[in-house]
């Protein structure tokens, strides 16, 4: 990464099996029990998904590029700018049997822009990897009444 472009970068442990994480990510039967309301698919390599959250009345197009069964996923999805990132979520098999869970998202220019983008989805992934622990590991809809739009700090 040079100074003059910004990636997001997260991770979190998740204490199940492998193919059980990637199920919840790609089965949007699942998906939507910590991240999305609704999904016109499941994550599979060459559809295009419309995917919906509870917290926007908003319809997000999400091209999923490649998909290696238990251990990485990639899409293609439009920012606030109405510019393409391409996100990577990679699944690594810890010697516990529980599995590391790493997402990138892809690029921006560093500026006041790309530094916007960079806190909001920064958040966002984080917010996502801690939905899926509460969800696999205990259960919880952690995303459920965690996000009231009108008090969310707006971005320039």
């Amino acid at each position: 990464m040079s100074n003059s472009i910004l990636d997001i970068k997260v991770a979190l442990k998740i204490q199940k099996p492998l193919h059980e994480v990637f199920e919840a990510i790609v089965d949007p039967s699942k998906m939507s029990n910590y991240f999305i309301k609704k999904s016109s698919g499941r994550i599979e390599e060459g559809k295009t998904l419309i995917w919906s959250f509870p917290e926007f009345d908003l319809e997000f197009p999400v091209r999923i590029d490649k998909v290696d069964r238990d251990s990485y996923i990639s899409f293609f999805w439009d920012g606030p700018d109405k510019t393409e990132t391409r996100v990577e979520i990679t699944l690594s098999l810890k010697e516990d049997d529980s599995t590391f869970v790493t997402i990138t998202e892809k690029s921006k220019p560093n500026n006041e822009a790309g530094i916007e983008w960079l806190k909001g989805n920064t958040m966002g992934w984080a917010n996502f990897l801690a939905c899926l622990k509460a969800y696999l590991e205990y259960g919880i809809n952690l995303r459920k009444g965690a996000f009231d739009i009108s008090q969310m700090p707006e971005t320039k």
